[in-house]
């Protein structure tokens, strides 16, 4: 036992690079534990490693007494007198256990001891070597799939892909190859836990990066990304050498490059624009392949209306408000898209009129509108069969309405009694907030 437990000290440090100290104190410690679970906790123990003989040496410690009340901590003169003939009343003794009923314990905790230090070490390099890892991809096999996720083999551990990191509608099986990027590895009882996704924005530029020279090697950059994973993607590039076009780097010979990535993310599509240190310009490249007219900045807000002619209206906006909402975290300004005529109708007096209506928002002051209603006048003009037809809103909702309207036209003729009560000047902007109009000209 003696030289077959030093010989497994010496093999697992050597292996598992854990400290060989480090091993014999916790196997002390182990062997300590165990003597008192079996002999009693009240026991005074000191427990050693021989380093010449290579075994574990355990002694109890009782002091010398004529009568014994307590057999745990004491003992009788007589009996320390055999073990040392100097031993007087008063001494602390200590008595080496019995070798092979510590042999047996020995050999019981060693095994322990020595594989749960095993399964920490090897945790911990896994833990070391991926936590440097965090933000970059990893390649590994579908373990299994369960409702949790999918477990990844990623080669010395195991990594999970959450459900909610999971491109929509993609399938993955046991046996697959699959490429995901490391957003999280955290310390928990059972080891290390390595999270992926394959939804994250930062694992998009991780294939541009794994695919363009030229990002690589720090030329071109990429500033933003935005995604809705398995549907559309666009990505900010600038290129610091003016020779080199950081979008067409991005693409490729013939698409090639981009297509990669495409490939990848199962078809998503992904708009590559410019991006542009003036923020009208980013929000202008972000809506491409939109044109727009105008670009009216709120800086206090840090919101835009952007003004695009009549038939750019749906292009720019994108199916279900994508390419505007994805135009938006790309640039992080919040953007509002209004056709030409809707501005236009918005600058009216008469159309904003309508809006101080209690009750009337754009949408239903939009309609009024197109339907001939322009004014709080025309308003009150129309016949009550005319306005249930456009509001769609009931009588009982729409006399209120009118009442209010009523009220406002009175206050505008008291107000201005020489000027035409629907002819309203535009709101006052607020102080704080800078509107600049910038020049569609300046802004391709």
């Amino acid at each position: 036992m003696a030289s077959e437990l030093k010989r497994l000290i010496d093999q697992v440090s050597r292996e598992k690079g854990i400290d060989r100290q480090t091993l014999i104190n916790t196997l002390e410690e182990a062997i300590k534990s165990a003597i008192k679970k079996k002999y009693g906790s009240r026991l005074d123990l000191d427990v050693t490693f021989n380093e010449e003989y290579g075994e574990i040496e355990a002694f109890q410690f009782k002091e010398v007494v004529e009568e014994v009340t307590d057999p745990d901590k004491q003992v009788l003169l007589a009996d320390a007198l055999k073990l040392d003939s100097e031993s007087e009343v008063g001494d602390e003794l200590g008595i080496r256990m019995d070798t092979e009923t510590l042999g047996r314990i020995a050999a019981q905790s060693a095994k322990q001891v020595i594989i749960q230090k095993m399964k920490d070490a090897e945790r911990e390099v896994v833990y070391d070597e991926f936590k440097s890892r965090k933000g970059e991809i990893v390649n590994g096999i579908v373990q299994r799939v369960d409702k949790n996720g999918i477990v990844v083999n990623i080669g010395q551990a195991e990594a999970i892909l959450p459900q909610k990191e999971q491109i929509p509608r993609e399938v993955f099986r046991q046996g697959d190859r699959i490429r995901a990027y490391v957003i999280d590895v955290k310390k928990i009882s059972k080891g290390p836990q390595i999270v992926l996704s394959r939804t994250h924005p930062h694992f998009l530029i991780q294939l541009f990066h794994s695919e363009v020279p030229e990002i690589s090697e720090g030329i071109v950059s990429i500033i933003s990304a935005a995604r809705e994973p398995g549907s559309r993607a666009k990505i900010a590039v600038i290129s610091k050498d003016t020779d080199v076009d950081p979008v067409g780097a991005c693409v490729g010979m013939k698409g090639t490059r981009v297509q990669n990535v495409v490939q990848e993310l199962r078809g998503e599509k992904i708009d590559i624009i410019s991006w542009n240190m003036d923020p009208a310009k980013f929000v202008v490249n972000g809506l491409a392949p939109a044109i727009i007219s105008k670009v009216i900045i709120d800086q206090a807000n840090r919101s835009m209306e952007v003004i695009v002619p009549d038939d750019q209206l749906s292009l720019a906006i994108g199916k279900r408000g994508q390419n505007v909402r994805l135009a938006s975290k790309l640039t992080n300004w919040r953007i509002d898209v209004k056709s030409e005529s809707r501005y236009e109708r918005q600058k009216q007096a008469g159309y904003q009129s309508l809006l101080k209506i209690p009750g009337i928002a754009t949408e239903m002051a939009d309609k009024l509108y197109e339907a001939g209603v322009g004014s709080i006048e025309e308003f009150l003009e129309s016949s009550m069969i005319d306005l249930e037809d456009l509001t769609r809103l009931p009588v009982s909702e729409l006399e209120p309405m009118r009442e209010e309207a009523r009220k406002l036209l009175d206050a505008g003729a008291e107000e201005n009694p020489e000027e035409n009560p629907v002819e309203m000047a535009e709101p006052q902007k607020a102080d704080d907030q800078e509107n600049i109009e910038t020049d569609p000209g300046q802004v391709q």
